[in-house]
């Protein structure tokens, strides 16, 4: 399992520099004391050869747990939650929705709800790929007000309507 893996590159890691920590959760560490810069960058250096990226800015941290709050909701919920997604995504991260917003589009330059936007047309593109659920089926399962909607939303990000672009799967297919 990555994420174990992950927790054992980083406790190995923070042990050669003789950090103290407390608990290592799946993106977060809490070290104990101060870390000078030398060993903050050793640290980061490490990090990435292994993959892993270290994130000291408390926002950027924020906007990450953020993005996978969003990428969980679509691609990976059994459905989206029956709550407004403001709603939702304030509950789970247990903070300020508008805080959230403008930390998020400083950071990303894109608001929070275009990138739930993109990500629903990733979702809606990777549905049409499988071939199994109609544009209705897949409208309602991203809870999109209409079929129309959808279809515009995708044409906008991709620039291909949906059935173009499952048409054009077929044809590679053959």
């Amino acid at each position: 399992m990555v994420s174990i893996r992950c927790k054992m590159v980083v406790k190995a890691e923070l042990d050669k520099l003789g950090l103290h920590y407390g608990a290592i959760d799946l993106g977060e560490v809490e070290i104990d004391g101060d870390i000078s810069p030398a060993q903050y960058d050793e640290l980061k250096k490490v990090l990435l050869l292994s993959g892993l990226e270290l994130m000291y800015d408390k926002n950027a941290m924020l906007v990450e747990k953020l993005k996978a709050v969003i990428i969980e909701m679509i691609h990976y919920a059994d459905e989206l939650p029956d709550m407004k997604k403001s709603e939702y995504i304030s509950k789970k991260l247990n903070y300020n929705y508008t805080k959230l917003s403008t930390i998020f589009s400083e950071a990303t330059g894109i608001t929070i709800e275009q990138y739930i936007i993109n990500h629903k047309v990733e979702k809606v593109k990777e549905l049409l790929l499988y071939d199994e659920l109609s544009l209705i089926e897949i409208s309602n399962m991203l809870q999109y007000s209409s079929v129309s909607h959808l279809s515009s939303q995708f044409k906008k990000i991709t620039g291909l309507s949906p059935t173009y672009f499952r048409q054009l799967k077929k044809r590679k297919n053959k």
